[in-house]
């Protein structure tokens, strides 16, 4: 179909607006075959589309065709994992699984596609233990730009020698291609940003449902306090969360959390397997903290938690501007050093007007800046690429988990030389000659 200017698939949940010539929607894997084989015949750029949930306008065309999969939603269930469809979204997942089981990665956003979250490698909260999307995938179809089906499993290595670049020394990475010594196959096409082939469907492990968890809300006076007990929770055995919210972040979500207490200035939801609450310890603002004593609590917790995204989302949707916020990561004993830099500038350059929040055990903070005009929209951008390298040179990354798309493709280079990105080139010119897929994402072009 061709699609109006004001369609849902020209657009991420960033903002960010492109335009096609034409959208199709395959209802099968032979379908998707036919498409690209269309598309590599006449040399017509292809960008593959999941649920539209990413931030950084991978999903988003640039001219050409667009190739959504939203119609591929098969799913097998049985113990220890799940075989579905690159369409099905994470809800209708972890909805098919339970309550006996569960996908471990748990990214933010239940609204992304299985084959979205594969494409950026996503990861969530409650990958402080788990990991990220790459460590549960055993099987990979993927169809390449010529029509070529690749069913690829865990162990087999690529079928031609790939370049070992430098690794992020953060927990997370999904900046570029995963180019590293014990690279199977499949990895990467795992946070490949759509740009070497489509995934049309996906076996992923599964792992048992915990008896039983132990999940709060731990409200504190100030910042201090809050990352003095991450440091002490953070080895904790099993501890599978450990979530930072600042004091704006709890200020945007009072309107609609009014039990937040008014002294807190801070909290970190933390969630660990078993009951035992001896692990925390003695914090400052306990006796007014939540505690989860049941399934509903911790799922009203969850809420809360993902109700910050959102509320920052509608504020910046109200301003009409793109929404400019950070994926960085620096190593974990990086962190306050990080934070730090981010208040220092922030609170010189935009006073009042920003929000950090995100997944503290893994020092992966989003900063979000909430610019009021074009010209604050515009110093924020510099502002971000500023943070970028100083996150790069703590050791970290410039993306964790959402990818650069081609909102962010230029901090790349920050991460790596040129002669690294032009190894990476190379990779997409073996499986994508015709350079027809995910044009202007993570690079400029060919």
């Amino acid at each position: 179909m061709v699609p109006e200017p004001d369609s849902r698939y020209l657009v991420d949940a960033s903002g960010y607006r492109g335009s096609a010539e034409r959208v199709v929607l395959p209802a099968s894997e032979a379908e998707v075959v036919e498409i690209l084989r269309a598309a590599s015949a006449n040399r017509t750029p292809l960008t593959i589309a999941g649920a539209g949930t990413g931030l950084t306008g991978g999903r988003v065309p640039h001219g050409g065709w667009l190739l959504c999969l939203e119609r591929l939603t098969s799913i097998a269930v049985s113990t220890g994992q799940v075989v579905c469809g690159a369409g099905v979204l994470l809800r209708d997942l972890q909805r098919a699984i339970a309550p006996a089981q569960f996908y471990p990665p748990d990214p933010t956003e239940t609204g992304a596609s299985v084959g979205g979250s594969i494409a950026t490698n996503a990861s969530g909260s409650r990958s402080f233990l788990y990991g990220a999307t790459r460590l549960h995938v055993r099987a990979l179809q993927v169809v390449l730009a010529s029509g070529e089906v690749l069913v690829l499993r865990r162990g087999e290595k690529p079928p031609f020698e790939i370049p070992v670049l430098p690794a992020s020394k953060a927990k997370k990475n999904t900046a570029g291609y995963y180019l590293r010594a014990e690279a199977d196959f499949m990895d990467l096409f795992i946070g490949s940003e759509g740009t070497l082939g489509v995934v049309t469907q996906a076996e992923l492990a599964l792992l048992p449902t915990p008896p039983s968890l132990f999940t709060a809300v731990i409200f504190f006076e100030s910042d201090e306090q809050a990352l003095e007990a991450v440091d002490r929770w953070r080895p904790t055995p099993s501890l599978r969360m450990l979530e930072y919210l600042d004091a704006a972040s709890l200020d945007l979500l009072r309107a609609r959390f009014p039990e937040i207490p008014g002294a807190a200035r801070a909290c970190v939801l933390a969630e660990r397997e078993g009951e035992d609450a001896e692990w925390l310890g003695d914090s400052a603002g306990m006796e007014q903290s939540w505690f989860a004593t049941s399934a509903v609590d911790r799922e009203r917790f969850r809420g809360f938690r993902h109700a910050l995204p959102e509320s920052v989302n509608d504020l910046v949707r109200r301003r009409h501007l793109t929404k400019m916020g950070s994926d960085f990561a620096v190593p974990v004993d990086r962190n306050r050093d990080m934070l730090r830099i981010y208040r220092e500038a922030l609170d010189r350059e935009f006073p009042g007007q920003y929000a950090i929040f995100g997944h503290i055990g893994d020092a992966h903070l989003h900063v979000n800046i909430l610019p009021a005009n074009d010209e604050e929209w515009k110093r924020a951008g510099e502002l971000m690429t500023d943070f970028a390298r100083q996150a790069f040179a703590l050791g970290g990354t410039v993306s964790a988990e959402h990818g650069l798309g081609k909102r962010k493709r230029q901090l790349l280079h920050i991460q790596y030389s040129f002669a690294e990105i032009e190894q990476m080139k190379a990779i997409k010119r073996r499986l994508d000659p015709g350079w027809i897929l995910g044009r202007g994402t993570l690079f400029n072009g060919d």
